[in-house]
């Protein structure tokens, strides 16, 4: 950051790209060729669009050549164990991956340690796909110009603060800035701030509550109380908010550190009166991407009800295939997709009519059921969760219930009121009061956080990172 600080406007994209790569080839010190792949050939398929200008039969061909890379990338690295996986469970054969036969031929010539058994799948391959899938898409749309600098192409994919966890920068959000951007101690404050914010999130609130759902994850489903079911999967439905908005806001505090604004991925999803409103606030950028790039172009709801339901059923199948390679996710993804037709249906006209607090206990709790799919590792998983959840563990209630309640009662309200908005209405109400208390107050608070932080990291067993499934 000091260097880039002090570096001029041509030095600082040279900058992103390294410092991109070297912290993308920490995690994925093989895997960062994909990566390297798919933006050379996002890069070369913009700049043959741009040549061939006036040939719309070449443009489409760069088009597909660029869609049918990024996808492929996907199916091979993400997809191709659940699809031989689902052939063998179908037809009772014992089908071999081919990917995973190459991994092992490629280990006989160089050790490079890649798996023998399951395809590994590199980190944020969903994330950087997607980006540079939205370039190419822009362009031939016309909706954007052509990218002529590898350079600025390369640091834009590679743009290490959210390149493994989001949000989705597409192109066009960034475009400008790729070119040039100013950095100033005002933005360099107000991302310090976003960042300690998002890190708060992260590691104080999202880890220490996630403890609790990592051990009711792993009871006998059949035996715990209905509390303690309940308690388990609330716990990780505060721990995937805090976790992932978590992440986004450092992404965001580091971008406006390093003089780029991105889109804002997270809006109090949690207070949300409809399911229709919730995935307005959650992962809003994701919602974006699929709205433009698959809803859209696929019709909309403009080609009648029947298409623009089915329009609805394909984007949320692949909303939930887009989060993870398995049953449970496709699953997870068409039950929302439900849920909003049914909505479109009148049901959401009656919950308008509600009181606010019924409309937002029904939308918490269809989200909180969306959440036993997403997080239990099978289908019967999931049933004999729910089931528990309604007492087919036989207890109401049992000692674990009391015990983890009692020791974990602040953090839970304070998962609750900070989910609610409590932080951002404290925050504006500073803001009125005057402007030298909201300055010494966030001073306080950026700097009690961070040093706070630092200390549960340096002590801490349990932090996980959910999104290596993404």
């Amino acid at each position: 950051m000091l260097l880039y600080f002090v570096s001029g406007n041509k030095l600082r994209n040279i900058i992103i790209f390294i410092t991109g790569l070297l912290f993308y080839a920490w995690g994925e010190p093989f895997y960062v060729i994909i990566m390297l792949l798919s933006t050379a050939i996002d890069y070369t398929a913009g700049r043959l669009m741009d040549k061939y200008d006036d040939d719309n039969k070449k443009r489409k061909i760069c088009l597909i050549v660029s869609i049918c890379m990024n996808v492929g990338l996907l199916a091979v690295f993400k997809y191709s164990d659940f699809i031989f996986d689902s052939i063998n469970a179908l037809l009772g054969t014992e089908l071999t991956n081919p990917v995973v036969l190459v991994n092992r031929g490629l280990n006989k010539i160089y050790p490079f340690g890649l798996n023998e058994k399951r395809v590994d799948l590199p980190v944020g391959i969903s994330f950087f796909t997607f980006q540079s899938m939205s370039y190419t898409i822009d362009l031939y749309l016309r909706n954007i110009s052509v990218q002529k600098s590898f350079l600025n192409f390369a640091s834009y994919v590679s743009l290490f603060p959210q390149i493994v966890a989001g949000p989705i920068v597409r192109y066009d959000q960034v475009a400008g800035e790729l070119e040039s951007r100013s950095v100033t101690v005002p933005k360099i404050s107000a991302g310090i701030s976003l960042f300690v914010k998002g890190l708060a999130k992260k590691v104080l609130l999202a880890n220490n509550v996630g403890a609790i759902w990592s051990e009711v994850k792993a009871m006998d489903y059949g035996q715990i109380s209905a509390a303690t079911a309940w308690l388990g999967i609330l716990a990780f439905t505060f721990q995937i908010y805090f976790d992932f908005s978590g992440y986004s806001d450092m992404a965001s505090g580091l971008g406006k550190m390093l003089g780029f604004e991105f889109p804002k991925n997270f809006d109090h999803p949690y207070i949300s009166k409809s399911v229709s409103e919730f995935w307005r606030r959650w992962h809003i950028t994701l919602g974006s991407w699929f709205k433009s790039y698959v809803y859209i172009p696929l019709g909309g709801n403009r080609c009648g009800a029947f298409k623009t339901y089915r329009n609805l059923f394909i984007v949320w199948a692949l909303t939930g295939l887009w989060h993870g390679a398995s049953w449970n996710f496709v699953l997870w993804g068409l039950y929302f997709g439900v849920l909003i037709i049914i909505e479109r249906l009148g049901f959401g006209k009656v919950l308008e009519k509600l009181p606010s607090g019924i409309s937002m206990l029904y939308t918490f709790l269809a989200v909180v059921f969306g959440w036993v799919l997403f997080d239990t590792d099978t289908l019967s998983d999931a049933g004999r969760f729910i089931a528990a959840m309604f007492g087919a563990g036989g207890a109401a209630v049992d000692g674990y219930f009391k015990y983890t309640l009692v020791s974990n009662c602040f953090l839970l309200v304070m998962c609750i009121l900070i989910s609610g908005g409590i932080g951002s209405r404290i925050a504006e109400y500073a803001g009125e009061k005057s402007r030298s208390f909201k300055a010494i107050s966030t001073t306080v608070l950026v700097t009690g956080g961070l040093l706070l932080c630092t200390a549960y990291l340096v002590d801490a067993s349990y932090n996980p990172f959910l999104y290596f499934r993404f």
